[in-house]
């Protein structure tokens, strides 16, 4: 567990930081960002499910890390939060509020 915080950590500091196990930020939201542009011409709502990691390195590539608020950066995202996006622009970041 000390690895994958010490990695997560690494990788909120240098978003081309490989960890042991898996991909770099940048990396990752790439190959999501390509994706949703395949998807884009669907005609209908797509959901996308991914781990917390990838739910904060898609924003952070889209709207920049200084609109990614630092806590969802440090500690991750909540369990079942939801990041909207409409088209590749981000329209809300791990909302909750659907848990109440």
């Amino acid at each position: 567990m000390e690895d994958f915080l010490a990695d997560r950590a690494a990788s909120v500091k240098d978003r081309d930081f490989v960890p042991a196990a898996g991909g770099s930020s940048r990396d990752t939201a790439e190959r999501i960002r390509a994706r949703l542009v395949d998807l884009a011409d669907e005609p209908r709502p797509v959901a996308l499910v991914t781990h917390g990691g990838v739910t904060v390195d898609l924003p952070r590539a889209l709207i920049g890390d200084d609109a990614v608020p630092v806590e969802l950066m440090r500690h991750g995202v909540p369990s079942c939060a939801i990041t909207t996006l409409d088209g590749l622009s981000v329209a809300d970041v791990a909302s909750v509020g659907h848990l109440a």
